[in-house]
């Protein structure tokens, strides 16, 4: 059996992966950081009787987040395989306004706890001799500029970035890196925005937004063998938005 790690997943594309992902066959370690919403998203997988799962309530970004993962992959059933980099959060702010505080917050989420917890698990991988493939959860703001989210759009692009140098460090391992960007995707967070779904089904080419089976079906495709010779590269889930970005309210 593959064991898989998925943060940021107590909601939303996160737990739909989880889902997804233990329906194939793998067994999931999956992370969130808010204690109500880890007990809703751990009662609904029982609920769908999906026992090859383990949850780890904490901040993915830190350190003792890392030492608790590391015990619980020794502790669970399979071979770890990879996983998939979907904590962050989100911030709006105006750029001459925006605060270092903010910033320092983002960092640490978006940036600097992906990056650490991508060389965990290599390591392990390294020294189990063991192939795998990983997925970062990036953005379409890491490609496109987009109002108010020149922070949050930075640390995307950033990721992206580091998915492509990140095949020169881990492909002699046998170890495949890929990004996800999704574009407007309905979620518990964003069906809390006003309008929301009107607004960006009006500028979306295909005329509607993402669900999120749309994204959690490209992340198991770029897990899986079936993806075998893809590494480096970022999949945009748009709906054809990034063709031509215009900004919500435009239309």
């Amino acid at each position: 059996m593959k064991k898989i790690i998925v943060t940021g997943a107590g909601q939303g594309i996160g737990l739909e992966v989880v889902i997804q992902l233990c329906k194939e066959g793998y067994f999931v370690i999956w992370n969130e950081i808010d204690a109500s919403v880890f007990k809703s998203a751990s009662l609904l997988l029982d609920k769908h009787l999906l026992t090859n799962q383990l949850g780890i309530l904490g901040d993915s970004s830190s350190v003792n987040f890392l030492n608790d993962l590391s015990e619980t992959i020794k502790n669970t059933p399979g071979n770890l395989y990879g996983c998939v980099c979907n904590s962050g959060i989100t911030t709006f702010g105006n750029f001459l306004d925006y605060s270092r505080e903010s910033m320092d917050t983002l960092l640490k989420v978006n940036v600097t706890g992906t990056f650490f917890l991508i060389q965990f698990i290599a390591k392990i991988l390294k020294e189990n001799n063991s192939k795998g493939s990983i997925v970062v959860t990036t953005s379409v703001t890491g490609h496109q500029a987009h109002p108010d989210l020149a922070a949050y759009g930075m640390t995307k692009g950033a990721l992206i970035q580091l998915v492509r140098n990140l095949v020169v460090e881990l492909s002699s391992l046998g170890i495949r890196i890929n990004a996800i960007s999704p574009g407007a995707t309905l979620t518990e967070r964003t069906a809390m925005i006003p309008d929301f779904e009107n607004q960006w089904t009006k500028i979306t080419p295909m005329g509607s937004i993402a669900d999120v089976s749309d994204i959690s079906n490209a992340i198991s495709f770029m897990l899986s063998e079936n993806s075998r010779q893809i590494t480096g590269q970022t999949l945009i889930v748009d709906g054809g938005w990034t063709s031509y970005s215009p900004p919500p309210g435009s239309v």
